[in-house]
């Protein structure tokens, strides 16, 4: 039985990493976990040479960014309208 490589725990902590994110009921910590698996999965992909799988996880890597950045514009006017208030 071969040691883990690199490249085999990458692809292995990007798979813990989304697996670990499906669990969160915050979905702020929901799209930061999964970025963080979508990520090391372009970095496993890459490596491998898959790009059916460093392209769709960097798609949907994107997506969660997307998503991050609209729920904190949200949150810092919803404050500052609070604050105004």
């Amino acid at each position: 039985m071969e040691g883990l490589n690199v490249v085999e725990i990458i692809g292995y902590g990007a798979s813990v990493m989304v697996a670990i994110s499906l669990m969160m009921k915050d979905i702020i910590w929901l799209r930061w976990l999964n970025f963080v698996g979508c990520t090391l999965f372009v970095i496993y992909g890459v490596q491998i040479e898959a790009w059916p799988v460093a392209g769709m996880n960097a798609f949907v890597a994107g997506i969660n960014i997307f998503h991050l950045i609209k729920i904190y514009r949200t949150n810092k006017s919803e404050s500052l309208s609070e604050a105004s208030a």
